[in-house]
């Protein structure tokens, strides 16, 4: 485990291979250990960082309320650290808003950008209230908290299949802690819209997409690349795409940084 140190506060990262740095950047009530499957074949010609965000796996908390803007400053310390000058991006839902954030705070710094399951539309005051909810029940009941969410991020058609994995995803994310948990979401409730990112900036972009995602609205999220060079990938499945399409999504992953 390898750690530096950004505002007193200890932030976790791996750091694998050589080549283009490509940072993995998880999603909220996730952590680092979500890329494993990846790593081996992506670092083979490539330099693959991933990092635990705030208050997420072997990260420390950082307050009462993480901002996305927070969560970019604690990534670019951990590039700086590393000296590396340039990477693609991808960061899975909570991990694409970070990963929004850090292209909008350091662009001369991106070389390419994946969105996985996420968007780069800011909390319509509908998804405000139901995060504002989501803070009283993880208050309430941490457990069924947890075990409910991580549930509810796979398709439906996949609950049953994919049960022993869902399993481990719920005993991971059980780890985190409340405070990480209720400072990410009061982070999320005011994040920034950065659509303007997926149409005026210069490097590739990527969004993949679950076609069935219950959280993400599929169709809503699609629009907001219309009349962008930004390429669209969908899977016909969840939230999850990592696990549910793991070994399309490692194609896909390939097939992108190659063109980079």
């Amino acid at each position: 485990m390898k750690q530096i140190l950004f505002k007193n506060t200890n932030i976790s990262y791996s750091d694998t291979g050589k080549g283009t740095a490509i940072v993995l950047l998880h999603g909220f009530l996730e952590n680092k250990t979500m890329w494993e499957f990846y790593i081996p074949e992506l670092a083979k010609k490539n330099r693959v960082i991933t990092i635990d965000l705030l208050g997420h796996g072997e990260t420390e908390c950082l307050g009462y309320v993480q901002t996305m803007e927070e969560n970019a400053d604690a990534v670019h310390e951990v590039l700086s650290a590393l000296r590396i000058r340039k990477a693609i991006f991808v960061g899975h839902s909570m991990g694409g808003y970070v990963a929004l954030a850090f292209a909008e705070l350091y662009p001369e710094k991106v070389k390419g950008l994946v969105l996985l399951n996420s968007t780069a539309k800011a909390d319509s005051e509908e998804r405000k209230i139901n995060r504002d909810r989501a803070i009283k029940a993880v208050k309430k009941s941490f457990i069924n908290f947890v075990s409910l969410s991580i549930a509810n991020l796979f398709s439906e058609n996949n609950r049953e299949r994919l049960s022993s994995e869902i399993e481990s995803v719920k005993i991971k994310a059980l780890k985190t802690p409340l405070q990480g948990i209720v400072a990410s979401l009061e982070g999320m409730k005011i994040r920034k819209d950065r659509e303007v990112l997926l149409h005026l900036t210069p490097y590739p972009k990527l969004l993949i997409l679950g076609e069935k995602d219950p959280v993400l609205n599929y169709v809503e999220t699609k629009e907001q690349i219309e009349n962008t060079e930004v390429k669209l990938v969908t899977f016909p499945d969840g939230h999850m795409s990592h696990i549910e399409n793991q070994d399309q999504l490692l194609k896909t992953f390939l097939l992108f940084f190659k063109s980079i």
